[in-house]
């Protein structure tokens, strides 16, 4: 694969595996309003989107205020249970050390609360270790919107085309589309090789190892 001098990741289903913590916030609100005929799958399937998003896609509520208090509950739960909950994936730590040895310039960009990712990053990680964290809190148009990955390429100053996004979902491969940057698939998640293979893409692969290959 072509070399690049930055890798912005995204975190849930990329770098790390935060389905258990998830799933678990989920049915916590999802029980407390009644909605239990919702399975794993369906909720592990809108990881990547917005939490007000995933709740209208589970629950077909579309008025505002009601899709805010469930972010509220979930996010009070995520508190509690996400981090202990939310493992890094085996190669992530390796692939990410061998990156920043060959020179490169690693960040995130997410849906997920930057101070989540922190958290957690934190007690894997040593500090400054990665360049640049965009969190859900960071932006006023999540992805598929560019804008946190267009803000973490001008705030590094690196050139679009020396730019790879690796992601997991086909909000992932939208992201990288809308910003005109390189965009590499990881099959980590819910999403097929099928739906990211209709996005371009520079490769897809089972794993983050085929970035240090």
């Amino acid at each position: 694969m072509k070399r690049y001098t930055t890798y912005l990741f995204d975190f849930d289903y990329t770098l790390a595996d935060s389905s258990k913590g998830i799933v678990l916030c989920f049915r916590h609100v999802l029980n407390l309003h009644g909605y239990t005929g919702i399975t794993d799958e369906e909720i592990k399937r809108t990881i990547g989107k917005t939490l007000e998003e995933s709740f209208s896609i589970l629950t077909e509520v579309t008025d505002a205020d009601t899709l805010a208090a469930y972010k509220k509950e979930y996010v009070k739960a995520a508190d509690q249970h996400m981090t202990v909950n939310t493992f890094l994936f085996p190669e992530t730590l390796s692939v990410l050390t061998q990156l920043k040895k060959d020179g490169a310039r690693i960040g995130i960009i997410s849906t997920k609360y930057r101070y989540r990712i922190m958290e957690l990053l934190s007690q894997k990680l040593p500090a400054q270790f990665l360049d640049i964290i965009v969190g859900g809190e960071d932006v006023k148009t999540p992805k598929p919107s560019p804008e946190g990955l267009l803000f973490a390429i001008e705030h590094l100053s690196v050139p679009k085309e020396e730019t790879l996004y690796i992601g997991d979902s086909t909000v992932d491969a939208e992201t990288a589309q809308a910003a005109g940057v390189d965009f590499m698939g990881v099959l980590h998640g819910a999403t097929t090789r099928s739906e990211l293979e209709a996005y371009p893409h520079v490769g897809i692969a089972p794993d983050l190892t085929l970035l240090t290959e």
